[in-house]
């Protein structure tokens, strides 16, 4: 464990995608607890990832404060983000790009 210094106050470590194991021990090097909304067996969760956490890293917070992590996405939340448009956009044609011109194979060889 490591020892900190003896702040006031202490920046919100970032825990997204750390296991709830390693979630726990880096906010309590910090000297920060942890509280997880959805999951009322958090002291038993071992390799179940963080997907979200409040305050966001960075913050200063007062130390022995609470910072919420949960392991499921909420309502509507999926965590794939918006794929399209893709850019650059990918090339016309498709199919018919990949395709040899129409004729014997081996007569274009053997040229």
């Amino acid at each position: 464990m490591r020892i900190t210094q003896k702040t006031p106050e202490v920046r919100v470590p970032r825990l997204v995608g750390l296991m709830a194991v390693d979630a726990r021990e880096t906010a309590q090097a910090q000297g920060l607890f942890l509280n997880a909304p959805d999951r009322p067996d958090f002291h038993l969760a071992v390799v179940d990832y963080v997907v979200r956490q409040f305050p966001q890293p960075g913050a200063e917070v007062p130390r022995d404060s609470m910072v919420y992590v949960w392991f499921t996405f909420g309502e509507g939340d999926g965590g794939g983000g918006i794929r399209e448009p893709r850019v650059p956009r990918p090339p016309r044609g498709g199919l018919q790009r990949e395709l040899d011109e129409p004729g014997d194979t081996f007569e274009m060889l053997n040229r």
